[in-house]
């Protein structure tokens, strides 16, 4: 509870939990940097093979390409803001700078289940309905799909965000590394009934709800694999499990935060709060490039031939 001392505007917080590893803040800062610098090499080369390789000019590709482009924009929100946080001691944020970097994680987010979605949904289309599948998802529906997805996931967090920055009497100590919409609203004094509602309304349908889309579109196209030829199933299949890994990597990021607020706020947990919150943004930021990298043949096979052209680099799989 807030002390009723407290400015009923608050102007700035404190991380607390960067306070919490400040004692190891040096090897927090090398495997942010380290995790960053993976993360946005392996990104980017698979942007750029997709860019620049006219065969990857295919859905799927393009809708992998969004995927990983959209890991760049959450690790570019995320990662080099808590480095520099850590090297120079520097453990608040201002109340305008935390609602932009809450905008920023949970768009990216959001984006990524929906992107996951959309995936889920073009290689049920690809396997179910190959022959009807070129006039069924262009590549001219797919930009308008991801273009559908952004102005979706901006309109909706955005006005989380402004739901959020109307709440007055906050609290001054956030215990997390990074800003996020739930934690001001726990530290609200003023009256949350709206955003919880909205906040609520908008977890079900971005969860359960694409939820259902993907499982009912993987359990199908489960189906039709078995009435394949073996060849033809083997090569849906290792698309599908390659899918399955990435929607299981971003369930359980979900999951973990949603475990962080069933916590108790006391200070023995401080600890768990911070490694859950950090676990679960870092585990879907770096895992996914890697699994689209080495499992997706085409893009593997790709980033190699790139990488021995540009270093004479022996490299074999």
């Amino acid at each position: 509870m807030v002390s009723p001392n407290t400015s009923a505007i608050t102007t700035s917080f404190v991380l607390l939990g960067l306070v919490g590893i400040e004692s190891f803040r040096y090897l927090y800062a090398l495997l942010s940097f380290a995790l960053y610098v993976t993360t946005m090499f392996v990104s980017s080369m698979i942007v750029y093979v997709t860019w620049t390789k006219e065969s990857l000019h295919e859905p799927m590709y393009i809708f992998i390409c969004h995927l990983v482009a959209n890991v760049m924009f959450g690790s570019s929100a995320y990662l080099p803001k808590l480095f520099i946080d850590l090297l120079t001691e520097c453990f608040t944020v201002s109340l305008s700078a935390c609602l932009s970097l809450a905008f920023f994680i949970q768009c990216y987010g959001c984006a990524e289940i929906l992107a996951l979605t959309a995936i889920a949904y073009d290689r049920y289309l690809a396997v179910g309905h190959p022959l009807r599948y070129p006039t069924l998802m262009t590549n001219l529906t797919c930009a308008k799909l991801i273009t559908t997805i952004w102005l979706f996931v901006l309109i909706g967090v955005f006005v989380g965000i402004l739901l959020t920055a109307r709440l007055t009497d906050l609290g001054a100590d956030i215990n997390n590394v990074y800003c996020e919409t739930m934690s001001l609203q726990q530290l609200a004094c003023s009256d949350t009934t709206i955003n919880v509602i909205y906040g609520t309304t908008w977890t079900l349908f971005m969860v359960i709800g694409c939820m259902f889309v993907i499982i009912y579109c993987y359990l199908k196209t489960i189906l039709i694999c078995l009435k394949l030829s073996a060849e033809a199933s083997q090569k849906a299949m290792h698309t599908l499990v390659t899918h399955v890994l990435a929607f299981s990597i971003c369930m359980t990021a979900a999951m973990f935060v949603t475990f962080r607020y069933r916590l108790s706020s006391s200070s023995h947990s401080a600890v768990i709060h911070v490694a859950i919150s950090v676990s679960g943004l870092s585990l879907s930021l770096t895992v996914n490039p890697l699994i689209y990298g080495i499992r997706t043949e085409a893009l593997r096979v790709r980033i190699v031939q790139d990488l021995q052209k540009l270093g004479q680099i022996k490299i074999t799989f």
